[in-house]
């Protein structure tokens, strides 16, 4: 398969792509590193992406930009980083790819566990994740038959050991266990779903 993976320099989009890579032509995509070079904020960026690639198989994103501080100093400013990152760059990545995916094809973005389960200092990931998983949804029933369309929520993952202190008493989620979400995304025959590793 053909595969697209926007957020590849990324711990997660880093882990993904070595694995898929063994099995799969992945396209690594990062926001200054990779095959290509592109700023998912930009309409125009994700069409030169595609432009570039033309027709694929599957895109797997694990980018999305969001605020992450103190509600007090939470802005208008400050919360578009994640409506225009991780909610807008995503939503694009589909909007704009469903034009170029293989009739069979899949989407899967990334989300997290703050959306229902909101930590301190990720108010813009829970309401950009939410926005998400509420479109994955949506697309599921208007995408052409055969293309389907699925999220990815983890929660703090294991090689981010960084994030621990924001989520107090939350069992990390595995490498492996992430990997085995992508995978039934990308190879499964779910849409509209938002997967959660175990």
């Amino acid at each position: 398969m053909k595969i697209i993976m926007v957020g590849a320099s990324g711990t997660m989009g880093k882990f993904i792509s070595t694995v898929l890579e063994k099995e799969h032509e992945i396209i690594k995509v990062g926001s200054t590193s990779g095959d290509i070079v592109a700023n998912i904020n930009s309409v125009e960026s994700i069409e030169e992406m595609y432009e570039q690639i033309g027709s694929f198989d599957a895109l797997i994103c694990t980018a999305g930009p969001t605020y992450v501080g103190p509600w007090n100093t939470l802005t208008d400013k400050e919360f578009r980083k994640g409506i225009e990152g991780k909610m807008m760059g995503q939503i694009n990545l589909v909007l704009i790819g469903q034009h170029y995916i293989s009739p069979t094809g899949s989407f899967t973005l990334i989300t997290g566990a703050a959306t229902h389960e909101p930590q301190r200092n990720f108010a813009n990931a829970s309401a950009a994740n939410g926005a998400v998983e509420a479109f994955v949804r949506a697309a599921a029933i208007e995408l052409k038959p055969g293309i389907r369309i699925n999220a990815v929520s983890p929660t703090v993952i294991e090689d981010s050991p960084q994030y621990f202190p924001y989520f107090p008493g939350e069992v990390p989620t595995t490498m492996r266990a992430l990997e085995y979400a992508f995978r039934k995304s990308v190879f499964g025959y779910g849409t509209g779903q938002v997967i959660t590793p175990h």
